[in-house]
């Protein structure tokens, strides 16, 4: 029963930042909003990204070294993206 709690959480959590999201994103305040609202939408995609880990592949209970594999599988997709798009902000792209 405990697992079901944990999953729903999980669900409702991830639904919720998906809407936020979505809303920033169809408001226009992500371009409006300027870094801020850009490194509010990086953290909830970070934590998104480290609840379907953790809960969904049932991460939280593997060995560590798997779980630091993942998570730092997520860290480099996530700062490679940054990157990307502090490049083509300087190039005009």
């Amino acid at each position: 029963m405990k697992e079901t709690r944990v999953l729903n959480a999980a669900w409702w959590l991830l639904l919720g930042a998906t809407a936020v999201t979505y809303v920033l994103g169809e408001m226009g305040l992500v371009a409006a909003g300027g870094g801020w609202a850009l490194a509010g939408l990086w953290a909830l995609t970070s934590i998104k990204g480290v609840v379907v880990t953790q809960v969904f592949l049932e991460m939280r209970n593997a060995p560590l070294l798997w779980r630091w594999l993942l998570l730092g599988w997520l860290g480099l997709v996530l700062a490679l993206i940054a990157v990307a798009y502090a490049v083509g902000g300087r190039l005009g792209g």
